[in-house]
């Protein structure tokens, strides 16, 4: 069937607003650079606190190697008090025990023999 003609076969123009399109693309363009520098400005921020705290940690560490060797020496300390009070004490045992084997009448060699 043959097509009729008239206002169907013509075309349809449609007035397009360029202007209105490239106002809202640029709108568009500044909002996500406005986006960028506010995430650019949140991430030196972070840099900034994530240096501070490495300072800190760096600090602490050093902090606790100092209080390592403190108490390194400070256990050596209290090892050669021990030892010294432990080698009193033998001392004082074996004179406690010298005296008793005097006053039971052994001689000065006997007691030589008993403490080898």
């Amino acid at each position: 069937m043959p097509r009729t003609k008239g206002s169907k076969n013509k075309p349809k123009t449609v007035a397009v607003d360029y202007v209105a399109q490239i106002a809202e693309e640029q709108a568009a363009k500044d909002a996500a650079i406005a986006e960028l520098a506010n995430a650019e400005t949140a991430v030196d921020d972070l840099m900034a606190q994530l240096a501070d705290l490495k300072e800190t940690v760096k600090a602490k560490k050093a902090n606790i190697k100092i209080i390592d060797k403190a108490i390194a020496k400070l256990e050596a300390k209290k090892a050669k008090a021990d030892a010294a009070a432990e080698a009193e004490a033998k001392k004082t045992e074996a004179q406690e025990m010298v005296g008793k084997l005097l006053a039971e009448g052994m001689s000065v060699d006997e007691i030589l023999e008993k403490l080898k």
